[in-house]
């Protein structure tokens, strides 16, 4: 008789710290507490919380934190001897959660974080330390919270060629969008919303002017393309410009206003360059971005042998961020790692980033212009003398408080710097009330 395999021994439990007890680090202790047993089982080994720190020791957080060692000073929490993981979540590009990130990697502990700013800045410089230490960096939760993007490209689509990657990558803009298309209100209305019902900050800069958005995809175009992180390479525009008849003119043309994150190698322009973009963006009503609504974020990719793949869920929130901060943890207790980005440092290419004004497409574009002869010849000699050809052309009628009109074009396909060349010129006519708007209209 063969003899009876020996019983497997138990490994011993990954023990974690956690830096910065915030609505996300409530979360992620909430959910090791609650799927404990679950989680062990998956991992293969117990998951123990071993130490926590952040700015507050007292403040009530509405879990309960006693069975933990607290930590004052972040040094000592990284350089704990009885700490395998660090989990950061105090957020920045810099400072705290930067020293952290370099503390713990270079003294070989695993790293997880939510940080997207940190990762889009630092990651090349931490994924390298990671390689030198042999050790993992992980950050799933950094991209659409709880979606699993990060990995599915990573991992599942990591044969595939991706052609580009697109989606509604911020979920603050996403709401606000969603109140403007489905109540009619202004930006200002659906800001004070969002802010009411916590989906945006008191300063709401970082998510309404594209910020938040560019770090997110600065990573995924990483991730797809095989290049290294370049968030200076990303152009952004948010949507505090869009007003209510931009929504109203987007659904008459079949289209819905969402504010589009896109990275595609070579830009349509053939000479290795990689596009990135972060602007508000006309999408056809029959898209699935079309239907994202509120505060959910989506992400499309699409691989030339896979096709083209969906993701949608909750891009923020303790639950879904923390589901995603575990997940990363389970997958260290497993011993599942690579490298951070797909493929060593070395390996990652320097892609020049490509020339945004010779993308080619058509623009919507919409004036607020005072009510005068002669405004819409002005309005069409300088799309004439730019370049631009107009495919309709949409005059609404006058405000009867400021006398203006509302003016909406649509242009055949052309080269985004012919547009922008013509609103410059626009945008400096007496007759011209604000800053004129444009959007691509993306044929997806």
């Amino acid at each position: 008789m063969s003899p009876l395999p020996a019983p497997a021994v138990p490994r011993p439990p990954l023990r974690v710290a956690l830096a910065g007890l915030g609505v996300v680090g409530g979360g992620v202790v909430r959910l090791l507490q609650a799927n404990r047993e679950l989680i062990a089982r998956r991992a293969g080994r117990p998951v123990a919380i071993v130490a926590i720190s952040a700015r507050d020791r007292h403040k009530d957080r509405g879990v309960d934190l006693s069975p933990y060692r607290w930590e004052d000073d972040l040094g000592a929490l990284v350089a704990a001897g009885d700490v395998d993981v660090v989990v950061e979540m105090i957020g920045g590009a810099d400072g705290m959660a930067l020293t952290l990130a370099r503390q713990a990697l270079g003294s070989g502990k695993a790293l997880v974080t939510a940080n997207k700013a940190m990762i889009a800045h630092h990651g090349l410089a931490l994924a390298r330390l990671a390689e030198e230490r042999d050790t993992p960096l992980k950050y799933e939760a950094a991209v659409a919270g709880g979606i699993p993007v990060i990995k599915a490209i990573r991992e599942g689509a990591s044969a595939n060629e991706i052609a580009r990657v697109y989606g509604i990558l911020n979920g603050t803009c996403n709401y606000i969008l969603t109140r403007m298309e489905r109540d009619g209100w202004g930006f200002a209305e659906a800001l004070a919303a969002a802010q009411a019902e916590g989906y945006a900050e008191a300063d709401p800069t970082f998510d309404v002017d594209g910020i938040d958005a560019a770090h997110k995809l600065s990573i995924l175009a990483a991730l797809c393309f095989g290049t290294k992180l370049d968030i200076g390479a990303v152009t952004v525009n948010g949507i505090r410009d869009i007003i209510a008849a931009d929504i109203r003119e987007a659904e008459a043309l079949g289209h819905r206003v969402r504010l589009i994150g896109m990275a595609e190698r070579d830009g349509g322009q053939g000479n290795g360059a990689l596009y990135q973009h972060v602007q508000p963006c006309l999408v056809p009503a029959d898209h699935p971005l079309a239907y994202v609504p509120g505060s959910l974020n989506a992400v499309v990719a699409e691989g030339n042998f896979v096709g083209r793949l969906f993701f949608e869920g909750a891009g923020a929130g303790a639950g879904p961020t923390a589901s995603a901060i575990v997940a990363d943890i389970i997958d260290i207790a497993r011993d599942e790692y690579g490298p951070a980005f797909a493929m060593p440092v070395d390996a990652l290419d320097e892609a020049p980033a490509a020339d945004a004004g010779a993308r080619v497409g058509k623009h919507y574009v919409r004036l607020v212009v005072e009510d005068r002869i002669g405004v819409l010849a002005e309005i069409a000699t300088a799309m004439r003398d730019a370049g631009v050809s107009i495919e309709s052309f949409i005059q609404r009628g006058t405000d009867d408080e400021t006398g203006a009109v509302v003016i909406a074009l649509v242009t055949h396909e052309g080269p985004a710097r012919a547009i922008h060349a013509a609103l410059a010129t626009l945008a400096a006519s007496d007759h011209v009330v604000g800053a004129p708007m444009h959007m691509p209209i993306l044929a997806l």
